[in-house]
């Protein structure tokens, strides 16, 4: 059996888990690839193991891979597989489980260091210098949660601890849901955006999330607001989002997820002006990356491939 390892970016996939038991020929790629280099990378492979969205599998590309028989994903779920087009060819696609806390304190990491300007301060340390502005802390400020899922509970919790006021919105939010969570629930999208200090996006990306926050959102927020986006790029407009950087709404912005990913070096996200005056935080989407995450999501994709190997049910992904 021909398997590869996709996208492990830290090189650690082979340490955290024991992939010697499936007795496979493994190949481990450490990069991402796109179109027909993509295709020709993956054609001897009847197992393909995924590390969340990197490497979309849309059904030119799993069309295109005579030899596939099983996709793993990391994680519950992933928009990224034609699932259509793997179910069509006979493929399985099976995931894994997911761990809510790490890509929660991720989110409460940015918004204290943006909230606080810690990057600019730094800055100012290694630059010989001392305190080089006014951060607020989070007590009495309100937190403005679109999305009240696992992920935007979590947050709320963490929030809570530190004194925030918490709001949230999404489409079919209950009333009952908020309450089960503490927090208020928001009539509109845009009452919330008018309202929040912070805004912080945990939903999933659809075809109604996709562009949710675009110029006409980001107008509605304050001045001195804060917008976190530690859920799925595309779900902001990153052009009026810088846009709406310069021209002051909203104040901040602390972003771990892009449209396109990796990131490239001369994208316009990497706004060097919006990024020195600590207006714009930027991370290499790792709201997920910690190590007991990874071994969670390594060690399930091996019992993942032993359990069809050996004709056991998987979990199928949503």
């Amino acid at each position: 059996m021909r398997l590869a390892v996709l996208d492990d970016y830290q090189h650690v996939a082979m340490e955290l888990a024991d992939w010697d038991r499936l007795d496979a020929r493994i190949t481990v790629f450490h990069d991402t690839l796109h179109g027909q280099a993509l295709i020709q990378r993956l054609r001897p492979f009847e197992v393909l193991c995924l590390m969340r969205e990197r490497t979309p599998l849309t059904a030119e590309v799993i069309n295109s891979l005579p030899n596939l028989r099983l996709i793993v994903t990391t994680g519950r779920r992933n928009a990224s597989i034609d699932t259509d087009a793997a179910a069509a060819r006979g493929i399985v696609v099976s995931g894994t489980d997911g761990r809510p806390p790490a890509t929660a304190q991720l989110a409460m990491t940015l918004i204290l260091a943006a909230s606080r300007g810690l990057m600019r301060d730094a800055r100012a340390m290694r630059d010989g210098g001392w305190q080089s502005g006014l951060g607020r802390d989070l007590h009495g400020l309100k937190l403005g949660l679109i999305g009240l899922g696992r992920l935007g509970t979590e947050v709320a919790r963490l929030a809570q601890a530190f004194g925030m006021d918490i709001l949230a919105w999404s489409e079919n939010l209950t009333a009952t849901r908020c309450a089960e969570a503490g927090v208020a629930q928001a009539p509109s999208l845009g009452a919330l955006l008018a309202q929040a200090d912070v805004v912080s996006i945990h939903l999933v990306l659809s075809a109604r999330t996709r562009g949710l926050i675009g110029s006409r959102e980001l107008r509605q927020m304050k001045p001195d607001a804060l917008l976190v986006n530690t859920s799925r790029g595309p779900i902001v407009d990153e052009v009026a989002l810088l846009s709406g950087l310069r021209s002051g709404r909203p104040g901040f912005a602390a972003v771990d997820v892009y449209t396109e990913e990796p990131l490239s070096p001369e994208h316009l996200m990497r706004d060097r002006d919006l990024i020195d005056s600590g207006r714009l935080l930027l991370t290499p989407h790792i709201g997920y990356v910690s190590r007991q995450t990874y071994e969670l999501f390594f060690q399930q994709t091996v019992e993942a491939v032993e359990a069809w190997r050996n004709g056991s049910p998987v979990r199928l992904i949503r």
